[in-house]
């Protein structure tokens, strides 16, 4: 998660901007204007893929925050997923799930702090 990824267009080199695993809120509910979820993977075989990121309090339901295609050219290609996540509420304080799936096969599990 961070604030915004610049790729350079001479090198093609990705630049994250920063990096943050919690957000301060003034109030609840609150919302996020824009943040950027940032995704390296390799070793996914090769043809079309469905990416899932799903955000919740453990305790209760997931909401899906990106759902989108991909496609892997190989397994060693090294594929840069950038998801540009606007608007994104949070009704109460806590530490939120965040779940990123590929084709309905959990690749990571973190947290998301969320306090005021």
């Amino acid at each position: 998660m961070c604030d915004g990824v610049h790729i350079d267009p001479s090198t093609g080199k990705h630049y994250i901007l920063g990096t943050f695993s919690n957000i301060r809120v003034r109030n609840f509910p609150a919302r996020h204007p824009r943040m950027v979820w940032f995704l390296t993977i390799s070793d996914v075989s090769i043809g079309k893929h469905l990416l899932k990121i799903s955000l919740g309090i453990p305790t209760e339901e997931q909401k899906v925050i990106v759902q989108r295609p991909f496609e892997s050219k190989s397994p060693t290609h090294r594929i840069n997923l950038i998801n540009d996540i606007q608007n994104l509420g949070f009704e109460k304080p806590g530490d939120y799930s965040v779940v990123i799936e590929v084709d309905d096969d959990p690749l990571t599990v973190t947290t998301l702090t969320v306090s005021n």
